[in-house]
């Protein structure tokens, strides 16, 4: 019989202290998945003091300046605190006020590694301080990517001599503090020279994802198929060689999503609740968004969303060039989300022309599953997405989705089938404006078809993607690096 396993789940952000994307989510809901199947977990994070607030989280101080030696000249003092994702699951927070308290954003400094590795050298002090003794330590993207690389030297005390590491690629361009591709040749970090000084600027150049994938014991992506794209050329960003000889310790498994957070029988932000059994109350959600858009109410009339971050790689760039044709469809588009101001003013120019047809709102988390229990379909025409978490919410509303067949959009998406009847989306392979506008007139036609449509839906909401299964095989994962 398998042993209880301690765990200790490390990210950059969770929800609902704090998010910037899908990252949170996982790094809240997984810990929660693993708990719930019997093992003992804790999570560690930053508490940024200008996001999270103590008073609100109701946040405990756990222990005050604590002095962490970072490098052979440099001292840094953190402070513990402590709270609860959920009963007997303790969230811990690294403060450090000059470090992680001075923005209201997470991310954006100009001395991200720094803040980080010290990050993940507190993390480690702060198993020490807890006496926790962990089998796995997982750690979620690049900015916990020093701690695989660090816990060798860690080996020599009790609390971590058994500690095995499990470092998770959420995606793979983000690899350190800046762009991986803008470092020049001479000062690229081969993973191997010792770290430098955090007083010495080439510590920004040290690439923490290529050090977790050399030191890790185990490294996972976020579904099956980024996980064989990412030994390639063209999805592996400049790490593909390296990934691919360490392919036979490199595995996917593809994200769930909370059924607690995301129901819309229960959800209180819905204007009418409703399941797969009683989908005809979706069309009052629909709408009250229609009515609040300023678009026509007719549930004749498709309503499109995009609930994800405004850039290239979430394919912005087809949206954009494709929208002239778009626009001249019988159908509604809302796009709610930040990032890149060109494509946000490409698409405000057409709302000036189209404004009973198209928007663009900034990202409010709060109004996320409105905008899925309002519109039909779901649209991420991405150029490459590990998983994506968006479509798994959407399909959980009966909001369709029309997705690029690639990473977990095609693990977790199958193209409807008109012969069969069967297929869950509409997906489309070519990253190109053609495929894209191919895909959605295929899914407007077939939106006509009332009887086809609903099936579709209820094909989309039945559909398991909860966190129960892909929690099982981290399970399993984390078993057979301990047996290894």
């Amino acid at each position: 019989m398998n042993k209880t396993l301690n765990v200790v789940s490390i990210s950059s952000e969770v929800a609902p202290y704090s998010k910037s994307g899908g990252l949170a989510d996982v790094s809240r809901s997984l810990p929660k998945a693993i708990k719930r199947l019997g093992h003992n977990v804790i999570v560690i994070t930053p508490l940024y003091g200008g996001i999270i607030d103590t008073t609100t989280h109701n946040l405990k101080l756990l222990k005050k300046d604590t002095k962490v030696k970072i490098d052979k000249e440099n001292i840094v003092v953190v402070s513990f605190w402590k709270d609860y994702l959920m009963d007997d699951l303790p969230i811990y927070f690294i403060e450090n006020k000059k470090y992680f308290s001075k923005r209201k954003v997470l991310y954006g400094s100009k001395h991200e590694n720094v803040r980080f590795l010290i990050f993940d050298l507190a993390c480690l002090e702060l198993i020490r301080f807890l006496d926790f003794k962990p089998d796995i330590i997982h750690c979620h993207d690049w900015q916990t990517g020093l701690i695989p690389h660090f816990i060798k030297k860690y080996k020599k005390y009790k609390e971590l001599q058994n500690a095995k590491t499990v470092f998770t690629i959420h995606n793979l361009v983000f690899q350190l503090g800046q762009n991986w591709w803008e470092i020049p040749l001479a000062n690229k970090d081969h993973g191997k020279r010792p770290i430098p000084l955090i007083t010495d600027p080439d510590i920004e150049n040290i690439n923490f994802a290529k050090r977790a994938i050399m030191s890790a014991d185990v490294v996972n992506t976020v579904s099956e198929q980024y996980k064989e794209e990412i030994m390639t050329k063209h999805f592996g960003q400049n790490l593909h060689m390296i990934l691919r000889n360490r392919q036979d310790r490199l595995f996917g498994i593809i994200n769930g999503i909370d059924y607690k957070a995301y129901n819309p029988t229960r959800d209180p932000g819905l204007i009418a609740k409703y399941s797969y059994n009683k989908i005809h109350r979706k069309k009052l959600n629909k709408e009250f968004l229609q009515k609040k858009l300023g678009f026509k109410i007719d549930a004749t009339i498709p309503l499109i969303t995009m609930t994800s971050r405004v850039t290239y790689q979430k394919g912005f760039e087809l949206f954009c060039n494709t929208l002239e044709h778009l626009v001249r469809q019988n159908a509604q588009y809302v796009i709610m989300g930040d990032g890149d101001k060109g494509y946000i003013k490409k698409i405000q120019k057409y709302h000036k022309k189209y404004p009973h047809k198209i928007i663009w709102l900034p990202f409010k988390q709060k109004d996320e599953t409105k905008m899925y229990a309002g519109s039909d379909f779901f649209l991420l025409p991405s150029h490459h997405e590990p998983c994506g978490i968006n479509q798994l919410i959407a399909m959980r509303y009966g909001c369709v989705p029309i997705v690029r067949e690639v990473g977990g959009l095609n693990d977790t998406v199958e193209n409807y089938n008109a012969v069969t009847d069967t297929g869950t989306g509409f997906t489309f392979n070519g990253f190109n404006e053609f495929s894209l506008f191919g895909a959605i007139i295929r899914s407007l036609e077939t939106f006509k078809y009332k009887y086809i449509w609903r099936s579709i839906m209820v094909k989309a909401m039945k559909q398991s993607s909860s966190w129960t299964i892909p929690a099982k095989k981290y399970i399993t994962l984390y078993y057979k690096v301990i047996n290894r």
